[in-house]
């Protein structure tokens, strides 16, 4: 005796389930999220390389 469940009738499963892959135009996640950005590290445009190049300690030259 088999026992199925009556809210499973006519449900198929994710397997059978058929996906259209022909539209291949779709971005499923971003290349790079708003947080990963310097501004959404809180740095301004530009920067301070020259500033920090200015400050090397004397024993790096």
């Amino acid at each position: 005796m088999t026992i199925e469940d009556p809210g499973s009738a006519g449900v198929r499963g994710d397997d059978d389930r058929p996906v259209d892959l022909s539209d291949d135009d779709f971005v499923v996640l971003p290349e790079q999220t708003v947080d990963d950005t310097d501004r959404g590290w809180g740095e301004r445009a530009g920067g301070n390389d020259d500033w920090l190049l200015e400050q090397r300690p004397p024993h790096w030259d």
